[in-house]
């Protein structure tokens, strides 16, 4: 598995806006579908990627708790189908029902909404705050697949919970790290160099 670091995209970046389709609901979901909530939390992530599954029973407790509390949160995934047909809406549809997740699980078949966000990797994940600006990027936890550390979700958690409460979050930000995106042949992004 490619180990591939989050871009950290500077903080304060207004939230890039979106239109992609929940594959649970059928329902279309953009930015604006967030306007008034105290924070939302966007996560990259996929069906298959071992450092989303090592992590994904914590994340979607998380998540699902934030979400309880009146926070925005939505999953995305921009996985080519052509390379990896497994991350595909369907089977997205059944993973996100058998956990009961909470919140929206989004494809982005064109994969134009991880480029505004200069998404690299699966996890990766933007906290951003009431106005929509970028108040936390970066790992879950230290925890990786193998690693022998708990996954906590403590670094995410405190990021979500400051955002929620008002309160200052912590400069302290560590790249998250996972599986890179798998772009569609000849689409890679040019923020990689």
């Amino acid at each position: 598995m490619a180990r591939t670091p989050s871009t950290m995209l500077p903080l304060g970046t207004q939230a890039p806006d979106f239109k992609l389709m929940d594959v649970v609901s059928k329902q279309e979901f953009s930015l604006n579908n967030f306007a008034g909530k105290p924070g939302l939390l966007v996560m990259f992530i996929c069906n298959h990627c071992p450092f989303v599954v090592h992590l994904r029973p914590e994340l979607i407790a998380l998540s699902n708790r934030y979400v309880e509390q009146g926070f925005g949160v939505i999953a995305i995934n921009s996985n080519s189908t052509q390379s990896h047909p497994q991350d595909g809406p369907e089977n997205m549809a059944i993973l996100a029902r058998e956990e009961g997740w909470q919140f929206p699980f989004l494809f982005d078949q064109d994969q134009e909404t991880a480029k505004a966000f200069s998404a690299a990797c699966t996890p990766d994940f933007f906290v951003f705050d009431g106005e929509q600006k970028l108040a936390y990027r970066g790992q879950m936890d230290d925890s990786r697949p193998n690693s022998g550390i708990s996954v906590t979700g403590e670094d995410l958690e405190a990021a979500l919970e400051a955002v929620l409460t008002g309160a200052p979050v912590s400069a302290t930000q560590k790249p998250s790290l996972g599986c890179n995106i798998k772009w569609h042949a000849g689409n890679e992004p040019d923020y990689f160099g």
